[in-house]
């Protein structure tokens, strides 16, 4: 098992980037796409810093002290490499997240990740 507070900031945004991927795919795959270009083009909704920004603002209000805590903690990082397609503030709030749901994964808290995904990405349409 590993300790989390021997777990780095940068790993846990690591870790979060790939749990976060694999919420978003298994989201898509469950919506019926099926083509790997509409799969590619649809996962960008979800992906890119400017997206997870605004899915974070939606979950602000809802995080524990710990949970926002610990996303302060990733969106503070100071080594950061900001892609040219995300404003600086974007991309820390995008780390963010990404390091609240790695420290969520490995506390195995799973149905907290479905719940907050499931808050920050509602259904188009309601649905």
């Amino acid at each position: 098992m590993i300790a989390l507070n021997e777990v780095t900031t940068p790993a846990l945004a690591y870790l979060g980037d790939c749990v976060l991927e694999l919420l978003v795919r298994e989201t898509l795959v469950a919506r019926g796409l099926a083509k790997s270009g509409q799969l590619h083009e649809a996962a960008l909704h979800y992906v890119r810093a400017p997206e997870q920004a605004a899915a974070i603002e939606r979950l602000l209000p809802l995080l524990t002290e710990e949970e926002a805590g610990v996303y302060r903690r990733g969106r503070n990082s100071s080594h950061l490499n900001i892609p040219k397609s995300a404003r600086p503030a974007e991309y820390r709030m995008a780390t963010g997240m990404e390091v609240l749901f790695g420290y969520l994964h490995l506390k195995g808290e799973q149905a907290r990740l479905r719940e907050l995904f499931a808050l920050a990405y509602p259904a188009p349409g309601g649905q």
